[in-house]
């Protein structure tokens, strides 16, 4: 197969259509896969995902992907970009589900509650919203201010270490929108439904070393 730049983990889970397309419009060649041995020459992975936490975990187990990404994530110490469900599987663990997470960001998938909001706040957190950088970072150093980002969600992760914190963003209350620890990143938000705000992602996202 020919080689691609980003490499987009295909495991049934996940909004790659739109991501792929994004990759396109911004000029960078990328690819699905679902094989571990697809896997296994990475140099930058894309993790999406949607729906729940077990769901994700468990799909990741049956395709054999999990024994590789710890691999190139934590020995080859590729790139590695979670979106969405994606972000939250780079945790410990979620109150969504029993399954361990991938663990390579310490700590745990919250669902939002609200202490009386007035007016009352929805779950999930949807629509657009702003990221507000806690570090300087180059995944956010070139977004267009406000950075401004397109959100869909009802979990949201609690973060360990408060330097694997990247981003916040408030609804209801300052949750974790952005991680970073090493080689490993994440976001709570949809870059690919983000327009130009996540494009700068992506193409960030691409050109780190």
């Amino acid at each position: 197969m020919e080689s691609a730049l980003v490499t987009i983990v295909d495991y049934g889970v996940g909004n790659l259509k739109s991501i792929a397309n994004m990759f396109q419009r911004i000029g960078v060649p990328s690819r699905l896969v679902s094989r571990p041995e697809e896997l296994s020459e990475a140099t930058k992975i894309l993790l999406p995902g949607v729906g729940a936490f077990d769901a994700g975990m468990s799909a990741l187990h049956e395709r054999g992907l999990v024994d590789v990404l710890n691999e190139r994530a934590t020995i080859a110490r590729v790139p590695v970009l979670g979106i969405c469900l994606g972000m939250q599987l780079l945790a410990e663990s979620s109150e969504e589900g029993k399954l361990a997470g991938l663990g390579w960001i310490p700590g745990r998938s919250l669902r939002f509650a609200f202490v009386s909001p007035t007016p009352p706040l929805k779950v999930p957190h949807m629509g657009w919203n702003i990221v507000v950088p806690k570090r300087p970072s180059p995944l956010f150093s070139a977004v267009p201010m406000p950075r401004r980002f397109y959100f869909v969600h009802s979990y949201h992760l609690a973060c360990e270490r408060a330097e694997d914190i990247l981003a916040t963003t408030e609804y209801g209350i300052e949750f974790v929108s952005a991680v970073a620890r090493d080689n490993v990143y994440g976001v709570q938000f949809h870059p690919e439904k983000s327009h130009k705000f996540g494009m700068a992602v992506l193409k960030a996202f691409v050109e780190l070393p």
